[in-house]
């Protein structure tokens, strides 16, 4: 809900608001206040609690100077469409992921295959999707936290910088296939780690130090948002370096025992 001010919102005002939700017993989720204007986020309220609220922040304030502009309620139909809309951007993403990579690593040496590094890396990414949900579950329920289209495109963006991140490692991976051919496969991977380890933790960084600043200095509506990012961020960083490589030499390990 949003309420319009017809001046600019004042500390007094916004802790007399804070007070009326709290004699309701309305937790308030996330609010944002911008000049004359203030959004409040809560749980689904119904129409009888709407109704009393409203008349005990006009008892409590000066009704006349504000007025309610907007009262949205998202139902578990809508809930259940972001969810939808969640799955189907992450399985869509992961196969062109995988189909990507298989091209643009078709000319890795052999006997390591294009279509293992695209399955590892969308194994991976999907470590830090799961990962990012789990403590989102745990925020949810032990502090109210909700999950909303921000989630969504957090999640997005996150499966594309634990790729982003991942490409890199698998990248040196396939030069090192080339320069040291008599070395087994996973020497090879472990070198190429070492090589781009510096590079990850360093790129990580610099992000996680403006996520960090974000997160302290930046407004209430975007600051889960801000969360998700910086949780997948260290997620995807640690993901790239130890689970996805750690998964192509396992695989790699089956197929020669395989074979022999």
């Amino acid at each position: 809900m949003s309420f319009i001010f017809q001046k600019p919102i004042t500390k007094v005002e916004l802790q007399t608001f804070a007070n009326v939700f709290a004699q309701q017993k309305i937790h308030i989720i996330a609010s944002q206040a911008t000049g004359n204007s203030l959004t409040i986020r809560t749980k689904t309220l119904d129409s009888q609690q709407h109704l009393q609220l409203l008349q005990k922040l006009g008892e409590n304030t000066k009704g006349d100077q504000i007025r309610e502009d907007e009262f949205t309620n998202v139902g578990p139909t809508i809930g259940a469409e972001t969810t939808t809309n969640a799955i189907f951007g992450v399985v869509l993403a992961s196969l062109l992921i995988v189909l990507y990579i298989a091209w643009s690593f078709r000319s890795v040496p052999k006997p390591a295959s294009s279509w293992m590094f695209g399955v590892c890396a969308v194994i991976a990414l999907l470590h830090d999707a799961l990962v990012l949900l789990g403590v989102f579950s745990l925020l949810g329920h032990f502090f109210g936290v909700e999950i909303d289209s921000l989630f969504v495109t957090a999640i997005l963006t996150v499966i594309g910088f634990s790729v982003h991140d991942t490409i890199v490692v698998f990248d040196r991976i396939r030069e090192n296939l080339k320069k040291m051919g008599a070395t087994s496969f996973a020497e090879v991977v472990n070198a190429s780690i070492l090589q781009t380890m510096t590079r990850s933790l360093n790129t990580s960084l610099t992000v996680i130090l403006v996520l960090l600043a974000l997160l302290l200095f930046g407004g209430d509506s975007t600051r889960w948002f801000i969360a998700a990012l910086l949780i997948g961020i260290v997620s995807g960083t640690y993901s790239s370096i130890f689970n996805a490589a750690a998964l192509l030499v396992a695989w790699q390990e089956w197929r020669t025992k395989k074979k022999s």
